[in-house]
């Protein structure tokens, strides 16, 4: 048996068992979805086509985990007007397994392997004596302090570069460095035109990983930092 779905303006031919990546879903890994917007169903009595969509039909899966696609690059030049821009975009994505294709008005009747398996977990932490909830308390309390403790060790990460002593420069003066890219550029220890046009290849790689922004646009404001650090 077999359905079309359809959901984030995609249709998806799909399966029970099938896993498939789609547009940015909300839930958790474990989480029963479901997809109202059924646009077709077929089997071997033959096939139900919506109009525009199956009555009744719904298709229901379990969300495996949410993730980010590759990222893109868009640019865009303006002849003569000395003016480029490239924005980088990575898409949310959402990877499902799909579970049971539903029609006639029914009701799903299977549940996640992972939330089963969290109810087993919890129904055998029950019948646990005191102690071992005790202790199970405890190690939850060290947990959660090596979390904070982590989180805080995240927000307080170095700079990529050491900012060099004296006088900042205007990085605005650089063609698609607004005053937001320049304050998150300084945060960085990037403060002068000297240092911009003195990136390597990795240098650009490691901004590009790490900050929101492109490869193609700090090559650019490479090659616009040499002219202005050479004034």
């Amino acid at each position: 048996m077999f359905a079309v779905i359809k959901t984030g303006g995609k249709q998806y031919r799909v399966a029970p068992d099938d896993v498939l990546t789609i547009e940015r879903l909300g839930g958790e890994a474990g989480d029963l979805i479901e997809f109202g917007d059924v646009l077709m169903v077929g089997g071997e009595a033959g096939a139900q086509i919506g109009a525009p969509l199956v009555a009744g039909a719904m298709v229901t899966a379990e969300v495996l985990e949410q993730g980010r696609g590759k990222k893109t690059i868009s640019f865009k030049k303006r002849r003569r007007q000395n003016s480029r821009r490239a924005r980088g975009h990575r898409q949310l994505l959402t990877t499902v397994k799909i579970f049971e294709i539903l029609t006639d008005g029914a009701k799903p009747s299977k549940k996640p392997a992972a939330k089963a398996e969290n109810a087993a977990a919890s129904a055998g932490a029950k019948a646990g004596d005191a102690a071992k909830a005790e202790a199970g308390a405890s190690a939850g309390k060290g947990a959660a302090e090596a979390g904070a403790a982590d989180a805080g060790a995240g927000a307080t990460a170095a700079p990529l570069f050491s900012a060099p002593e004296g006088k900042k420069d205007k990085l605005v003066d650089i063609k698609g460095i607004g005053p937001v890219a320049e304050r998150q550029l300084n945060e960085q220890g990037i403060t002068t035109f000297a240092q911009i046009a003195a990136l390597s290849d990795e240098d650009i790689e490691r901004i590009d990983a790490h900050m929101p922004f492109s490869a193609a646009q700090i090559s650019d404001w490479r090659e616009q930092a040499k002219a202005l650090a050479a004034e």
